[in-house]
């Protein structure tokens, strides 16, 4: 049982630094590391195996479509910034739209267009209403809050053409894996949806925010000073410039919003049509043929054809293939940060599958009962995505750790899975730490630990409701 208990060094350490460093990647290396010397002892081989690791994770065949879709994916949007695309978008909008309710109409409905990921939800719409902000009776700070319901609590909800989608699944596979437990990472991804009950309940109360809620700012700002007033006249008059807030909505951009909703389009809808197509070669009809093991494959090539056919039809419309190669490089180096992240946390499951971590936390936490496994995961993947500000650093640590402790239990897998990535997106949103939220602040100018504070109370609620229902519904289920 000692050498057992060795293979939750690795966490342990991961979380700690985590925690104390805030840096999630420098994190779980030093945890691969450990992982290393713990199964093999020696000066170099300690190093060697946790390059073996590494290199064991990054040379899987998922995972390596993984990688090709997100740097595609991100070289994509490279080229949508670059022609004018959000740009665009923005321009347009802020054109047509009038008073708060055509704003938030907006700001929902565009969801069901850039929910590839929460970055990109967050360019789109934040630039729209940093230009209408005087229209709109709600201070920064909720149309913040607004904003970002509609990025990462609804984007984790949706169930392909994601950046999300493959990385969920991945870690789902990974600890089925570890765990030696059949079953599909992805169809365990669609039964856990209903589950994440933090995202939910993020989407309920920004929906009653957007269009039922009366903001007491105008009441607060009557008694205001002569000087604040003037100090918040010139800040309003830096709001309506709304140019320049991001590089991707820079001055010398060109606006064109088709160069936005083409390409978006033409991933959901390759996406869909080559599920379909790859669901029928496996025998299925009907709906049934959208859910199949091969989403992952319809996901890189729908982006991969996509960008195949805006690069020509930027080349016909005057725009150079040089730049154009240049920006899809840059573009898809936007995503090396992650890419690194997954490696490590592709790394660290290696590691401790090597050290039989699934074996050990079966044998010891199996005292635990299956009502309250979901509701544990849930508390303790706050706590974690909070202080570390990453939702995908978050799942990658506690998923192992919470499908290992379902599976002893005989807790139901979807509903412990969906706890895990409601933990996540719980520090994606709240968290200081978050790039959500610095990139929200940055562009509508509002500091962002104070910010962080003000969308606390309402992610906290929202983490409480759910904490009872995770606490509540295995009762009705069993």
């Amino acid at each position: 049982m000692y050498m057992n208990w060795l293979s939750v060094i690795p966490f342990i350490i991961v979380v700690i630094a985590a925690i104390s460093t805030k840096q999630v990647i420098p994190s779980l290396f030093l945890g691969v590391v450990v992982a290393g010397y713990l199964v093999q002892p020696e000066v170099l081989g300690g190093m060697t195996k946790a390059l073996e690791f590494v290199i064991g994770g990054l040379t899987d065949e998922a995972n390596l479509k993984i990688i090709i879709f997100l740097y595609a994916f991100a070289a994509l949007i490279g080229l949508i910034r670059i022609s004018g695309g959000i740009k665009g978008f923005v321009q347009a909008a802020t054109e047509r739209i009038e008073g708060k309710k055509g704003a938030f109409t907006l700001t929902w409905i565009s969801a069901l267009g850039t929910f590839s990921a929460p970055s990109f939800r967050i360019v789109t719409i934040a630039p729209v209403m940093k230009a209408m902000i005087k229209k709109i009776p709600m201070s920064k700070q909720e149309l913040g809050f607004v904003i970002e319901t509609t990025a990462a609590p609804f984007i984790v909800l949706i169930p392909i053409a994601t950046a999300f989608v493959g990385y969920m699944s991945s870690v789902i596979e990974l600890s089925l894996d570890q765990t030696k437990l059949e079953g599909d990472g992805y169809t365990l991804f669609l039964q856990s949806i209903p589950f994440n009950f933090f995202a939910i309940a993020m989407l309920l109360i920004g929906f009653y925010l957007s269009f039922f809620h009366s903001s007491k700012k105008q009441a607060v700002e009557a008694e205001n000073t002569p000087e604040e007033d003037a100090k918040k006249e010139q800040e309003d008059d830096d709001d309506d410039q709304w140019e320049d807030c991001h590089p991707s909505v820079a001055k010398d951009l060109p606006s064109k919003p088709w160069n936005l909703i083409l390409p978006l389009a033409s991933v959901i809808l390759l996406t869909f049509v080559l599920m379909y197509v790859f669901g029928i070669k496996e025998g299925k009809e009907g709906w049934q043929a959208l859910i199949n093991s091969r989403v992952l494959d319809a996901m890189v090539i729908a982006v991969v054809l996509s960008i195949v056919w805006f690069v020509v039809y930027l080349k016909i419309t005057s725009h150079p293939l040089r730049k154009q190669m240049n920006e899809l490089v840059t573009g898809g180096n936007e995503m090396m940060s992650v890419i690194l992240l997954l490696a490590m946390v592709w790394g660290l499951s290696k590691g401790s599958e090597a050290l039989n971590f699934a074996d050990t936390i079966s044998e010891s936490l199996k005292w635990i009962p299956a009502s309250f496994v979901a509701v544990l995961v849930f508390i303790i993947g706050c706590s974690l995505s909070y202080f570390i500000g990453s939702s995908w650093g978050t799942w990658g640590i506690l998923m192992p750790v919470g499908v290992s402790i379902a599976s002893v239990s005989g807790s139901s897998l979807p509903i412990v899975i969906g706890a895990v990535f409601a933990s996540g997106t719980f520090g994606a949103f709240s968290s200081p730490l978050s790039d959500n939220n610095n990139t929200t602040a940055g562009i509508l100018n509002l500091n962002a630990v104070r910010y962080a504070k003000f969308k606390l109370k309402p992610a906290l609620i929202s983490a409480g409701v759910a904490a009872v229902l995770y606490l509540v519904l295995p009762f009705f289920l069993s």
